[in-house]
């Protein structure tokens, strides 16, 4: 009976897309840790006082008591601290280096304000993105422009904030640039994304830097340096750098220094048919970050030490100056330092099967599990320091089968009305979220030195229908 159950419920469709979630597994038992042996995943300030889980020295419960859940909360002193050593580790290695944060995983403007304070660039994608980051006063020379489709619109929305670069995908982009920056009489510095045909050890949804990928010019064929001409012959444009990003999530660094030797031997190659000595590199990132207690991604200080190495090595061997040095990480910089509070409204427990402990959220604010069956570690914020002695799968509340925000991981025996703290939640759960089932998408809660503060209100009804004519 078990298996026809479990092979029920591991259903494909036609196109061999998972309609629900993955077979239970009966053989997984809880690991009875408590919260503060959860490692790598807790934000920095992550703490456990009279059996609460407090981060940013604020109580998770009184806040999401005081908030409502769902929550967003992020830690303020995790984000900074990881956009200090990111700069550090670079810049210690190699001095002329940037750090451009990809605000794709984490926006709204106080991100944007921080990273400004921070002195890093800003990754942006789309006019959204862009609209933001200009509305709190970033800088546009230190923004970035990316996207394989940037509509013609958001193309001049760019070139007249003076956006220090806009990275070109293809060669119908490049003629848009030029003839928007000739309308507008400047000339707009451009990289070249190259798939430099790396591929990443990740989820195959997250590798960008494979040959059959939507991003970039193709290396197949020599089509990324025939494109070379095509950019230097353009008017209105100045081609600044090369840009390539290989995937997301990742654990192994050997890819690194392939995707370095590619992009190296390209400029070389540039410099040889073309006179032209490029001076910018910008290497992505993708760095991945612990999910599970017992992930062990690789550090900030390796990243930039196996980055930084590989760019010297390949400029030394094809006797090119080394050029200036960006890498873009988003989820390693946001990821660690958000959680996200919900309520347990319903406990359902299916006999051989699987316990599930719904809540008042899930997909809408967390696609990510029901996308890819991404792992999560949850713990109950009210009963922080006890042992998590169940297998449960977290469930949302909404209407699919596939909806759930955490599956089949230990979690403290919960009751009704219990607080639920699900980490590693700051990257690519709020940019993602939507309202589905008509839900309201939560607020922003930033937390420091004891102090909460709502840097996103958290949505009405009146919100969701106020564009209905």
């Amino acid at each position: 009976m078990l298996d026809w159950v479990n092979s029920l419920c591991n259903t494909m469709d036609t196109k061999g897309t998972r309609m629900s979630l993955p077979a239970a597994d009966t053989s997984k038992q809880p690991d009875n840790r408590t919260t503060m042996e959860l490692g790598a995943v807790l934000p920095l300030t992550a703490e456990v006082r009279d059996e609460h889980l407090f981060v940013g020295g604020v109580d998770m419960v009184e806040l999401a008591r005081e908030q409502g859940t769902a929550l967003y909360v992020m830690d303020e002193r995790d984000m900074r601290t990881r956009m200090e050593t990111y700069l550090e580790a670079f810049r210690s290695r190699y001095g002329n280096a940037d750090v451009v944060y990809a605000s794709k995983a984490f926006l709204n403007k106080e991100a944007a304000r921080i990273v400004n304070e921070e002195g890093l660039c800003l990754d942006v994608s789309g006019g959204g993105e862009l609209a933001c980051a200009l509305a709190t006063g970033f800088p546009a020379e230190r923004i970035f422009m990316h996207g394989n489709n940037k509509t013609p619109q958001e193309l001049r929305e760019a070139i007249q904030a003076g956006v220090g670069r806009i990275v070109i995908d293809s060669r119908i982009e490049l003629r848009r640039i030029s003839e928007i920056a000739g309308e507008l009489g400047v000339e707009q510095p451009v990289y070249m994304r190259i798939t430099p045909g790396v591929e990443a050890d990740t989820h195959q949804y997250i590798r960008t830097g494979c040959e059959d990928s939507k991003f970039g010019f193709t290396m197949r064929e020599d089509f990324a340096f025939k494109c070379v001409k095509d950019v230097l012959a353009a008017p209105n444009v100045r081609l600044a750098g090369l840009h390539c990003h290989i995937g997301s999530q990742i654990f192994a660094l050997h890819s690194y220094p392939e995707a370095v030797e590619v992009m190296v031997d390209l400029m070389a190659r540039i410099r040889e048919a073309y006179g032209i000595e490029l001076s910018e590199l910008d290497m992505g990132g993708g760095l991945g970050v612990a999910y599970t207690a017992d992930d062990k991604p690789a550090s900030i200080d390796e990243f930039a030490e196996t980055i930084t190495a590989a760019v010297r090595t390949a400029c030394a061997k094809h006797g090119m100056p080394e050029p200036r040095l960006l890498v873009e990480p988003g989820r390693s910089l946001v990821a660690t330092a958000g959680v996200t509070l919900y309520t347990v409204g319903i406990i359902k427990t299916l006999p051989n099967i699987r316990k599930y402990v719904a809540v008042d959220g899930g997909m809408s604010d967390n696609i990510r599990t029901a996308l890819y069956h991404a792992d999560y570690e949850p713990t109950i914020a009210n009963k922080a320091g006890q042992p998590r002695e169940e297998i449960v799968t977290l469930c949302g509340k909404h209407c699919e089968s596939g909806d759930a925000v955490v599956i089949d991981m230990p979690l403290q025996k919960a009751d009704l009305g219990d607080i639920v703290c699900v980490f590693g939640t700051g990257a690519y759960n709020m940019t993602m979220a939507s309202n589905y089932n008509g839900q309201p998408r939560p607020a922003v809660v930033f937390v420091r030195d004891g102090a909460s503060r709502v840097v996103t209100r958290r949505e009405t009804y009146e919100d969701l229908y106020q564009r209905d004519l």
